[in-house]
């Protein structure tokens, strides 16, 4: 019996993806198994996220990195380490900035409601380009030449979000960026297939980056990763952590905190609301583990394989092939029937589906669905085309 039915919640089919409102990933039996294993045992909880640095230091190739509360939160962190660095009055006074350099550069066609998130350190955006090729009206995206025109005396850094077409390229915009003195924050919440992107994003050059954890990692869903410079990560780590400690007894691991560095402890951060718990934590390095040392190709196609039958069992849809940076899908058109309408039938039913609403129709996407589920999927889909025909 699921736990949920204890408080009246019946669990739903999330066949949308790892989406954040329908609880995201899936969590694999190693992952929960650790995760009640950690909630056994009490932890300095800055020893462990230096051995989190550790391990994300070697699965991505940056400097060092942190476990945060998600991907948002990773944000966050990373813009009030970019504001502040190892200035303990300017920690103090986050998110005023009033005071100091506060503008981050941010590409016009890249604003969407996740930079809530950096603004909510303190930082300023400053729009460059046009949303010309969004807008139907020409063909050029933003160009370097733009940011450069930017530039002001409050001027601190870019925030640069990630996703298919992203442009300049990442590593032209680091570039650049580094030549006048500016930290790149970089948002790849979702950038992890392909699966390679874990190291090919902080080889760019980038200062921070951060990934969501409870997507195609498969980690609990309140966790993302932020790594990068260490004496950034040092100052999130800070502004994150417990800081109700007296100075003589601070004595963190000194490859993950320089302590020298700091000639006193800064008091409680904008960051200690995104405090990560131990057993999330541990949750996240194993799932970790588990996505470095897995195979893209074999994920999808067992996915592949799942849909298919799927398909065969409706008799109806089109398999849509996994790419380098999207699983596959089962496309299921609606014909006259308004896909969104589609939607709220299988929302009503017992159990839920939700499914990805598309222009014709509807998509079925498996990285959020357990295999055993897949049956229970088929009945509902069935009873849908049936009562459609």
């Amino acid at each position: 019996m699921s736990v949920y039915r204890q408080f009246g919640i019946e669990p739903i089919i999330n066949a949308a993806g790892t989406l954040t409102r329908l609880s995201g990933a899936i969590l694999p039996d190693p992952v929960v198994n650790a995760m009640q294993q950690a909630a056994q045992d009490a932890v300095a909880v800055e020893d462990l996220q230096a051995a989190a640095s550790r391990i994300i230091a070697r699965v991505t190739g940056a400097p060092s990195g942190i476990v945060t509360s998600g991907a948002s939160a990773g944000l966050t962190l990373g813009a009030a380490a970019i504001l502040a660095g190892n200035d303990l009055a300017r920690i103090e006074r986050l998110p005023d900035t009033s005071s100091i350099p506060n503008e981050f550069l941010i590409a016009r066609d890249q604003r969407n409601g996740y930079d809530h998130a950096v603004r909510a350190a303190g930082a300023q955006l400053t729009e460059v380009g046009l949303n010309e090729v969004v807008a139907g009206s020409g063909v050029r995206p933003v160009e370097i030449w733009e940011y450069e025109s930017a530039i002001t005396d409050h001027t601190i850094g870019v925030l640069y979000v990630l996703r298919d077409g992203s442009s300049p390229a990442l590593r032209d915009v680091v570039d650049w960026a580094h030549s006048r003195s500016l930290t790149v924050l970089v948002d790849a919440a979702a950038e992890l297939y392909p699966r390679t992107n874990l190291r090919d994003i902080p080889a760019t050059g980038a200062d921070l980056v951060v990934f969501s954890g409870g997507k195609a990692i498969r980690g609990p869903q309140s966790t993302g990763i932020l790594c990068g410079r260490r004496e950034l990560i040092e100052s999130a780590v800070l502004q994150m952590l417990d800081m109700d400690e007296r100075r003589t007894l601070w004595n963190p691991p000194p490859d993950f905190i320089d302590s020298k560095r700091w000639p006193a402890l800064p008091r409680q951060g904008i960051g200690r609301g995104y405090k990560v718990s131990k057993e999330q934590m541990v949750g996240l390095l194993v799932a970790l583990e588990l996505f470095v040392n897995g195979s893209q190709e074999e994920e999808f196609a067992l996915l592949h394989h799942r849909l298919e039958r799927i398909k065969t069992s409706l008799d109806r849809g089109t398999v849509v092939k996994g790419t380098t940076t999207h699983p596959p899908s089962l496309k299921l058109e609606t014909r006259d029937v308004d896909p969104v309408e589609v939607a709220r039938t299988l929302r009503l039913g017992n159990p839920a589906v939700y499914v990805r609403i598309e222009q014709d129709g509807i998509a079925i996407d498996l990285t959020a669905v357990r295999k055993e589920h897949d049956s229970r999927l088929i009945e509902r889909l069935a009873e849908l085309f049936r009562s459609m025909e």
